[in-house]
């Protein structure tokens, strides 16, 4: 997804967002990525991955209130419709996700 400001992408898209709150150091981020790759793949498309780093955006983090990482917040039309912290499965990951497209 191109560099778009969080606030417009979570706001105006018309498909889901899932944002990752992430930070760089962070090993259970890193380990998540190719399972948010997959999700999103298998989703096909009806969910947009959004990257916020926690480290560059800690206003936006803590306007959420984000306080561990990693930290996934499902977004449409500006609204959460679901969030969770932490290490998650693919299998649990694409459960919780098909249940709001």
């Amino acid at each position: 997804m191109a560099k778009k400001k969080f606030k417009e992408v979570v706001q105006q898209s018309d498909e889901a967002v899932l944002v990752d709150f992430f930070a760089d150091w962070c090993a259970p981020c890193q380990a998540m990525n190719p399972v948010l790759e997959d999700v999103i793949k298998e989703l096909g498309g009806k969910v947009k991955l959004y990257k916020l780093n926690v480290d560059k955006n800690p206003q936006v983090s803590a306007q959420f209130g984000v306080r561990s990482i990693p930290h996934y917040v499902l977004f449409k039309r500006g609204k959460i419709l679901w969030r969770k912290g932490g290490y998650i499965t693919k299998r649990d990951l694409l459960q919780s996700l098909k249940g709001f497209i």
